[in-house]
């Protein structure tokens, strides 16, 4: 794993490359690709190939490919909640809280995004609140593995990207394998008779309430 700062980098870096490559998110990749050749080891080699593919693609070319690679129906989701929570009421809770998390942080969205988007999630590790930020990543921890190992297959230079995010995280343990393989297996939860009210709380692992002392 990279240093600190390097890895704070590489996550805004790939925050950069998961959005829609369309307009000024096409005509940032070569600041992306200079920050990415100041990068040690795995996570700056992988960028730099995803942006040495995507400077030599037209633009239009990049973003037809984007909307076919992140495919909610292939289970290619950049919105994290999709793999904990998939087409449930109990989703809607989750963005919730993620936002709750956020706003005690100091952190506001412009509205644009939902803020389960990846992308949001490693922005706001890298440059809003980094403890907050690796609790979120570690939670979403089996849907990026079932992401990453879903771009591999479909062999898309994004796969490259999500090798960046995932050589900036610890390895992952056995529990988020097994959930990533169970989610490949059984796909996301599903909508449920019987299930608890809306309204109700759904668990991400964090306080109910944030207090002063965040976790670093």
């Amino acid at each position: 794993m990279t240093g600190t700062d390097e890895r704070d980098i590489a996550r805004q870096a790939a925050a950069m490359l998961l959005c829609y490559p369309g307009g000024e998110a096409y005509d940032r990749i070569d600041l992306v690709r200079r920050a990415a050749a100041e990068l040690p080891g795995a996570p700056g080699r992988a960028l730099a190939r995803f942006c040495a593919h995507a400077a030599a693609t037209p633009e239009l070319d990049l973003c037809s490919h984007y909307v076919q690679t992140f495919d909610l129906k292939r289970r290619r989701a950049l919105h994290m909640t999709y793999y904990t929570d998939g087409d449930t009421r109990r989703r809607g809770h989750a963005l919730a809280r993620i936002k709750e998390i956020y706003r005690g942080c100091g952190w506001l969205l412009d509205g644009a995004e939902l803020p389960d988007h990846l992308a949001v999630v490693l922005e706001f590790t890298a440059r809003g609140d980094r403890g907050w930020g690796e609790r979120l990543l570690a939670t979403f921890r089996p849907g990026i593995e079932l992401l990453r190992s879903a771009l591999h297959e479909c062999r898309t230079p994004y796969a490259d990207v999500l090798d960046a995010v995932a050589a900036t995280l610890p390895p992952p343990g056995d529990e988020a394998l097994r959930q990533a393989i169970r989610l490949a297996e059984a796909g996301p939860p599903s909508e449920d008779v019987g299930m608890e009210p809306y309204g109700g709380k759904t668990p991400l692992g964090m306080p109910t309430v944030l207090g002063a002392g965040r976790p670093r």
